[in-house]
């Protein structure tokens, strides 16, 4: 029996038909050399034989001690969890991406452990997919990547890999730490108040400074006004995902010809992409939009610890300019990355927390319109740097799908995979309809930035 704690009950008190709180992946797998052609269903069958549930996916919810536990599922249905399925013909990624639009708008079923894999064929190409689910409570988006991750190899002949569910869990040690989010950042100023009372001289002092600049600079008094948008209305249960892979050879010469980041010029993709969309709906704000975007802040290579920061960044959707755009939003993320630098890790969390507690009281209960902090979520996860197989298929392709909330219709996520840019669209169907077409846009924008520095 393990007590959840209260910012895993949030994501369980969030949830509403309207605002399933699952993350999910997909997965991209080509068919071995070798292999026939009933490759797929072979897989499936060895799959169910991996009976034996590992946590955290053999836990269920408990609520007879008066708060949610978690508990061990003593009668765990493995075929309500695994699931073979097939797409219809003509089976393109046009299927795939229908098929992961209408599970992810389900939500699960709280009387079982809070997880689903689905393993699909009938793909072209000699292609298959895995796309999986898991409830935010129960594991976070960035720890079921390095879950995902996990499950594969670097060996193309290895076999009898066992999948997500059945992998032994890792050793008890440091814990690892996820990437900053809205939620977990309120819920850690929250729930460890007696460690955070020494950062307060720190962040007042930061929150002043800041505050006094909105106050001189109107540009910068927008970081605490979002503007109203078609992002930031009530959605519906249904939603839309979009992927496509982009080489990060272009997004690091582009970047290498304005002096800018991988980060930043994935940020101007995105603003780009916005701006065009808002614009053919009719629906692009005066004033620029406002991204909350996790940012690293480690300043070696090492992979020890968490050196996370969330920032609340203008996107710059007024400029015209995609060149200026880009520069201008280098420039943004270089000062809020020089507001961090002299903080510690506490002081960091309790920063953020407290600048994003206009945005979570609005996003919790829809009462203070006018604080708008932020319209749209962009969050950059490092994936595997080499090429991966499982059970001798390769890995093409690993698009992370995450979640999209009232008043926050758009989640743009996107993933680093080898030598691609996995980006992963998840948006409400109806507030933004049409939302494949922003795949388009990104794409325009690269090819922009591209002509303007003559590559």
């Amino acid at each position: 029996m393990k007590p959840l704690s209260p910012t895993d009950q949030l994501f369980l008190w969030l949830e509403k038909r309207q605002q399933p709180m699952h993350v999910g992946g997909l997965q991209l797998f080509s068919f071995p050399e070798d292999a026939p052609d009933d490759y797929v269903a072979r897989l499936a069958e060895r799959l169910r034989q991996y009976t034996r549930v590992t946590p955290p996916f053999n836990q269920r919810l408990d609520y007879r001690f008066g708060q949610p536990v978690w508990v061990e599922d003593e009668h765990l249905d493995l075929e309500h969890h695994f699931r073979f399925q097939a797409l219809p013909t003509p089976g393109r990624v046009r299927e795939l991406l229908s098929f992961v639009s209408a599970e992810h708008s389900h939500l699960m079923d709280r009387e079982r452990p809070l997880w689903e894999f689905h393993l699909i064929e009938g793909l072209g190409e000699r292609q298959f997919a895995v796309y999986t689910k898991v409830h935010h409570a129960l594991v976070d988006g960035v720890s079921a990547m390095r879950m995902a991750t996990r499950m594969l190899c670097h060996d193309t002949g290895e076999r009898d890999m066992p999948p997500i569910w059945a992998m032994p869990p890792r050793q008890s040690g440091k814990q690892e730490e996820s990437a900053s989010s809205l939620w977990r950042s309120v819920g850690h100023l929250l729930g460890e108040s007696g460690k955070q009372l020494g950062t307060v001289p720190t962040v007042a002092r930061e929150l002043l400074r800041t505050i006094n600049n909105a106050r001189k600079d109107p540009a910068y008094s927008s970081i605490f006004h979002a503007p109203r948008s078609l992002l930031n209305q009530k959605i519906t249960g249904s939603r839309r995902f979009a992927a496509q892979s982009y080489d990060l050879a272009r997004i690091k010469a582009v970047g290498a010809a304005y002096g800018a980041t991988v980060n930043d010029v994935v940020m101007a993709m995105c603003a780009s992409a916005l701006r065009s969309y808002l614009m053919n709906q009719d629906a692009l704000p005066e004033k620029p939009l406002i991204a909350m975007v996790p940012v690293s802040l480690r300043k070696d290579d090492s992979s020890g610890g968490n050196q996370v920061g969330v920032i609340l960044a203008s996107l710059h959707t007024d400029v015209p300019s995609p060149v200026t755009r880009l520069m201008q939003i280098h420039e943004d993320v270089k000062v809020a990355k020089e507001r961090y630098a002299h903080m510690s890790a506490e002081e960091i969390i309790n920063y953020t927390a407290l600048t994003l507690a206009p945005a979570a009281f609005h996003l919790l209960t829809g009462m203070a319109p006018k604080w708008q902090t932020f319209n749209v979520v962009i969050s950059n996860v490092p994936g595997p740097k080499e090429t991966c197989y499982w059970n001798g298929a390769k890995l093409d392709g690993m698009y992370p799908v995450s979640i999209a909330m009232d008043r926050l219709a758009l989640n743009m996520t996107l993933l680093s995979y080898g030598d691609q840019v996995e980006f992963g669209l998840i948006g409400c169907r109806r507030t933004l309809p049409s939302l494949q077409r922003m795949l388009d846009y990104l794409e325009e924008g690269l090819a922009d930035l591209e002509a303007a520095a003559g590559l």
